[in-house]
């Protein structure tokens, strides 16, 4: 499968979870599941740059850590970084039992909402210049 093809499946898949996510927000309640879905839709989104820049591909689910592997090939996506430190613990925390203090509020959860979409207008920005340069 054509490498461009395999980073639109990826971006597909992110836009599933965004809008999943979006669409739980906006009906009100499972805020710790609105969470994990925007955490995903900006795994996904990295993970869409990464191979779109032939990266080293990990199946890591650590936003910070995709990322670093991100700034190998374009310092400023550290723009995205505080994004990215927010969503980041609702990998876990959403998903299993924690014995640590944890509150999933519709606050929370429309600022997870506004984490994931700066992280997706600043992939998809990036990839779309792209493509426009090596047209």
């Amino acid at each position: 499968m054509p490498q461009d093809e395999v980073v639109k499946e990826w971006i597909e898949k992110a836009e599933e979870d965004f809008g999943f996510a979006s669409l739980g927000l906006k009906e009100m309640g499972y805020f710790p599941q609105v969470c994990f879905h925007f955490q995903q839709s900006a795994e996904k989104y990295l993970k869409a740059f990464i191979i779109a820049n032939r990266l080293e591909f990990r199946p890591i689910h650590n936003l910070l850590e995709l990322l670093e592997i991100c700034k190998q090939k374009e310092p400023k996506i550290k723009a995205i970084e505080e994004p990215c430190r927010y969503l980041n613990p609702f990998y876990v925390d959403t998903r299993y039992p924690v014995h640590w203090p944890s509150s999933y509020t519709e606050e929370v959860a429309v600022k997870a909402r506004d984490s994931a979409e700066r992280i997706k207008e600043w992939v998809k920005s990036f990839l779309s210049k792209r493509e426009g340069r090596s047209t």
